[in-house]
């Protein structure tokens, strides 16, 4: 939307300037109508070119703090509007300050808060919409706010775990390639010009080392055309519904790692669900959100298929049972939880438990890997290191 410049004057005949990111001069004109601005003059901005390395990202925790503040600020009885131009001018964040003027502009043109959020998905999720929009018609909107803060930074912190868990592994492979590409590029060609010269004949595992190193010179254009085109073909494998279902898939089945993703994908899914449920939000539109926040192609179609199930006059377990990805017990508390009325508190139960878990799960799979990987590097660098000194041992032999 294009930006205007206004010029207004108050009632006590005050001057006031400013902004407005706003659809045409028509609205600028409502928008001061309605705070009782009379309009003295406005203009669309001139564009200005900004040079940028990509917009300022809005994090959960931004959302989070934002999210508590505003459920403080109406629990404490302050106007909506009022609430929302607080957190406008007081956000750090540059492009959350823009999402909440424009929240506040929306609300003031008539629409509800839900509505107003829904129109910046990059800001607030379908769950944060949909939650709101229950507290509105509620009018638990401050409950749901907090419930909504408390949600979204177990979520991130569940995410923080599992990223976390792969950061060791990934500093290891890559210090390991560039340990073994150094060795190969600068150091294996000075040994294959000493036994050049001295005319000898090598021992296999040298010449498999001596090979390897001048592949990698000669070649590496090759391999590194090679290595895009597998992300290439994976990304765009992955990107088809059966690709996508397939390698979720994998991953779930994969040893020690698929634990860790079986396990956070549960207490995500039971989280949203029991979050949503226990705010208001109907089981079949809070399944549905939950099947998108899913993150693995197999959970979301079994959780598409309990929704189905729910539809047609079924129980949620059932289909969650034919999955075959929800451990048992979690399939027992639910239908326990179904059965008693208190489906939205036994989800948050087994939340919290596999929230324990994936610390466990994590905590297992690093200390799997980290002697894993140190011997690998061990094995490698170790290897072609003895394979480049056989000559010399072979050499040592025959002087003596």
């Amino acid at each position: 939307m294009p930006m205007f410049e206004y010029t207004a004057r108050s009632p006590s005949g005050q001057i006031q300037k400013g902004q407005l990111d706003v659809g045409s001069k028509d609205d600028v004109s409502a928008f001061l109508r309605k705070n009782r601005l009379i309009l003295v003059s406005v203009r669309e901005a001139p564009k200005q070119i900004n040079i940028s390395f990509g917009g300022q990202r809005i994090s959960t925790r931004d959302i989070v703090i934002f999210t508590r503040q505003f459920a403080t600020m109406i629990n404490a009885g302050l106007p909506l509007v009022q609430s929302l131009n607080i957190l406008a001018h007081q956000t750090e964040n540059k492009a959350l300050r823009e999402v909440t003027t424009k929240v506040v502009y929306d609300v003031e043109s008539g629409n509800t808060l839900a509505d107003a959020f829904r129109k910046h998905p990059k800001a607030f999720s379908d769950l944060y919409v949909n939650m709101v929009a229950a507290g509105e018609a509620g009018g638990i909107l401050d409950t749901i706010l907090l419930r909504l803060a408390t949600f979204l930074e177990k979520s991130d912190a569940l995410i923080r775990k599992v990223k976390g868990a792969m950061i060791y592994p990934g500093v290891i492979i890559t210090v390991a390639a560039a340990a073994i590409a150094i060795l190969l590029i600068f150091v294996i060609p000075t040994f294959q010009s000493m036994f050049a010269s001295a005319g000898m004949e090598l021992p296999l595992p040298t010449r498999i080392v001596i090979g390897m190193s001048s592949f990698l010179i000669g070649y590496w254009w090759a391999m590194l055309l090679a290595a895009g085109a597998a992300v290439f073909a994976v990304r765009s494998y992955y990107a088809t519904s059966n690709g996508r279902r397939q390698l979720d898939g994998w991953l779930l089945r994969a040893p020690v790692l698929g634990d860790v993703l079986r396990k956070s994908a549960v207490s995500r899914f039971t989280r949203t669900l029991g979050t949503l449920v226990s705010s208001g939000v109907s089981i079949l539109e809070g399944l549905e959100i939950t099947a998108k926040t899913a993150g693995n192609r197999v959970i979301h179609d079994a959780v598409m298929a309990s929704r189905q199930s729910i539809a047609g006059g079924e129980t949620i377990a059932a289909p969650l049972e034919k999955s075959k990805v929800f451990p048992p017990m979690v399939i027992s508390m639910i239908a326990v939880g179904e059965q008693t009325g208190g489906l939205d508190e036994m989800l948050s139960k087994i939340a919290d438990f596999y929230d324990e878990e994936v610390d466990v799960a994590v905590s297992a799979l690093l200390s799997l890997m980290e002697p894993a990987m140190i011997v690998c590097l061990g094995v490698v660098v170790g290897g072609m290191v003895i394979a480049m000194y056989l000559p010399i041992f072979d050499m040592m032999n025959a002087v003596q």
